[in-house]
């Protein structure tokens, strides 16, 4: 990754420390006001990018903060644990306590393969599904979606939402973006799945 995007994305680090800092458990900050987290998503980006020169793509010393920070298993957990607590407040905080009780868990007590982490309500009381992606950097920082979750919000975007909580380890904010994920983000193919 240029230095350029990683210092736009908060990712300039000092050797290890990079390493630490997406690598460490996770735990909310305590005394998070709820009420303060609630922020507009970036605007999607129409740009035509020249793509990386062979020796930077493919250097053996390059480490990928995003990727590895995606992996934090901790920190995912602890990001959809501050959503769900989001989501109860939420509710509570608008008169609606019966639908706070509602809003499970569901990557938790169903499992993660369902596309989305939490099963929660609007105000109206129509279910929204939440998916939640987590990062400790900066609002614009780039995150990864599976092609299930990328399936499950385009077949169910009346109630698809992808959370993304910021700046986690510090104040930790949310923006959501509703619906088709592929309606507010530019997707690039990663990875591939390689089988015999």
């Amino acid at each position: 990754m240029h230095d350029a995007i990683k210092e736009e994305h908060g990712l300039v680090t000092n050797g290890d420390s990079g390493i630490s800092a997406v690598n460490q458990p996770a735990q909310a900050p305590q005394f998070v006001q709820l009420d303060q987290v609630w922020q507009e998503p970036p605007p999607r980006k129409q740009q035509v990018q020249e793509s990386l020169p062979d020796y930077l793509r493919h250097s053996p010393a390059r480490r990928d903060y995003l990727a590895q920070e995606a992996r934090n298993q901790s920190l995912g957990l602890a990001g959809e644990q501050f959503v769900l607590s989001y989501e109860r407040w939420k509710l509570q905080h608008h008169g609606l306590p019966d639908l706070a009780q509602r809003v499970e868990h569901v990557s938790v007590t169903l499992g993660d393969g369902l596309g989305f982490d939490i099963r929660s309500f609007d105000l109206e009381g129509n279910e929204q599904w939440i998916e939640v992606k987590t990062t400790s950097f900066a609002k614009d920082t780039p995150l990864f979606v599976t092609r299930n979750e990328l399936r499950t919000s385009q077949v169910h975007a009346d109630r698809y939402h992808l959370y993304r909580v910021f700046e986690f380890r510090k104040q930790p904010k949310i923006f959501a973006l509703p619906g088709s994920i592929d309606r507010h983000c530019q997707l690039d193919p990663v990875t591939y799945c390689a089988s015999f």
